[in-house]
């Protein structure tokens, strides 16, 4: 079933069942609209090199790679211009199947063909043979629907995919990460001079599509051409103001954000049945941030068996799994009301 099929499908439930419990919310947006700050009122003239550096002092990243971050206007434009010069240095991509379609989309859009690997229930690294061209597997940290981050063992599993083939590299998209710095496992990757990470505003500050960093690996000439490309094409001056006042005026807010899903988790918790609550892995439970929750248990018989709506694991792409995924978002909101309509996909 795919996304906007689910959410009619959802919307029904609610209307006809208005006491069922609702975990299928993926609006982040929408839910935590209240906590989103507003944009600026001043004029200012701000530039992206200075940005960059500023994203790289919260993150607790060295200075002199800002000639490395490239500026842009969110991980779905990091990923379009990426995805691109892939394409023109014929790179062979590795996607997650189950992790966000719109990862699909992007690549076939640039002329792409992608491979793909499972990370439901576990991620599960792709073990073809390197190939005699440039290859490049994409991770999510922490990565949804599985709900936490890798562990040391799919760390370790990734290094050892990297050291397969000197032209391997690994794309880390990190837009989950509500820490500062970013988690252990991105930073010991990170550490292997071979690895691009992706972050934005999205998730942290609640603004879409706004403004983003691409951290490049050292290797300058490997990716001269793509840093050229993301300089082509900068987010525009109103979206630059923004991302300075959220890194400067408004450092507090991601952590006001993973707050208030703390809150909404334990209250989804409260409510679930002991059978449903126990088939919750507990790194998932744990994550910080955290608002996706797989449980090994079809979504049609957490409907019939216990009265809860979650999402089936296909509205996040193909996968073999039997499992679906909960969200807290709207954990203590009123039972059965109606959605209003929002532009964005599956977030």
């Amino acid at each position: 079933m795919r996304f906007d099929e689910f959410q009619d499908f959802r919307q029904r439930q609610l209307g006809t069942s208005p006491s069922l419990l609702d975990a299928a919310e993926t609006n982040l947006y929408r839910a935590l609209a209240p906590i989103r700050p507003e944009p600026p009122t001043v004029m200012s003239t701000v530039h992206r090199c200075d940005l960059a550096r500023a994203w790289l002092r919260r993150f607790e990243l060295p200075e002199e790679w800002s000639r490395r971050a490239m500026v842009c206007r969110g991980v779905r434009h990091g990923l379009d211009v990426v995805f691109r010069w892939l394409h023109a240095v014929q790179a062979r991509l590795w996607l997650p199947s189950d992790v966000y379609p719109v990862y699909f989309e992007l690549a076939r859009a640039a002329g792409l063909a992608p491979s793909s690997y499972p990370t439901l229930p576990v991620p599960a690294l792709p073990g073809s043979p390197a190939q005699d061209r440039p290859e490049y597997l994409l991770l999510a940290n922490p990565s949804k629907p599985l709900g936490r981050y890798l562990s040391d063992a799919e760390c370790a599993a990734a290094m050892a995919w990297l050291e397969e083939s000197p032209r391997r590299r690994l794309l880390i998209d990190s837009v989950y990460d509500l820490g500062a710095p970013f988690a252990a496992g991105t930073r010991r990757l990170l550490g292997t001079g071979r690895t691009v990470l992706l972050h934005s505003v999205t998730k942290g500050w609640l603004w879409p599509r706004t403004f983003g960093v691409v951290l490049l690996g050292p290797d300058q000439d490997e990716h001269a051409a793509l840093a050229e490309a993301f300089r082509a094409d900068p987010p525009t001056p109103a979206q630059l103001r923004l991302a300075d006042r959220l890194l400067t005026e408004q450092s507090a807010v991601p952590q006001q954000v993973v707050d208030e899903l703390a809150v909404r988790a334990r209250q989804l918790f409260e409510r679930l049945p002991g059978e449903v609550l126990g088939a919750i892995p507990t790194a998932s439970r744990t994550c910080p941030g955290n608002y996706f929750f797989p449980v090994d248990i079809p979504a049609e018989t957490l409907l019939h068996d216990h009265s809860v709506l979650a999402l089936p694991v296909g509205v996040f792409g193909e996968s073999d799994w039997s499992g679906s995924v909960l969200t807290s978002l709207t954990a203590g909101t009123v039972p059965g009301a109606r959605l209003r309509p929002h532009p964005d996909r599956l977030v």
